[in-house]
């Protein structure tokens, strides 16, 4: 790339994937009170989509404004479930109150990408999944969360795709990389026709 290119994230899925893409970053993560954002703009009555997409642009601008002339990229993730948005659990009775409350319905998965330079917000997009999550046993949830609590704590909506979660689901529609955290494709095929990268 012919500019730095930083993650304002620390989010190690997100740096795996443009690493693997074949990216050169820097992570350097936002310090923001999200929950303080979060709990404003749903204050004011903001669908979950905005909501993602203003924490992701304010990361990005934070570290943005320390280094001009770099291009700088701010994700967020949230879940819709029911009109809601459902947050990171905060314990593990939590996150089973999470999966019993989703099991055998649908909700959606909302990651939202916004670069900025100088300051200022360049491109943006947010991806979105919809997911249907299988008709699992108390018994079933109950373990799931006993074993994988260390890792679903730092997830919204309890469960992470990538490891055993993908048990819970009979359904998903929509892009890999953004249940993940990132619309990585449309992110590289912004870079690509800035002549960042090579086609």
């Amino acid at each position: 790339m012919s500019v730095p290119f930083l993650l304002a994230s620390g989010s190690h899925i997100r740096a795996e994937l443009l690493r693997n893409a074949g990216l050169e970053i820097t992570v350097q993560p936002a310090r923001v009170d999200e929950e303080a954002v979060k709990q404003a703009l749903l204050a004011e009555a903001a669908p979950p989509r905005d909501v993602a997409d203003a924490l992701a642009e304010l990361k990005a601008r934070k570290i943005s404004e320390k280094h001009p002339g770099a291009l700088v990229l701010g994700c967020d993730q949230v879940l819709e479930f029911d009109g809601q948005l459902i947050s990171k659990p905060e314990s593990p009775d939590q996150a089973l109150a999470q999966l019993k409350a989703m099991r055998g319905k649908r909700h959606k998965l909302l990651s939202a990408a916004v670069i900025c330079r100088n300051g200022q917000p360049e491109w943006r997009h947010v991806g979105q999944v919809r997911l249907v999550m299988r008709e699992s046993s108390d018994a079933y949830l109950e373990d799931y969360v006993a074993r994988n609590w260390d890792s679903i704590r730092h997830a919204v909506g309890a469960y992470k795709l990538e490891e055993e979660g993908v048990r819970l689901f009979t359904q998903i529609d929509g892009d890999y990389f953004t249940v993940l955290g990132m619309p990585l494709l449309e992110l590289l095929n912004y870079l690509t026709l800035r002549g960042e990268i090579a086609s």
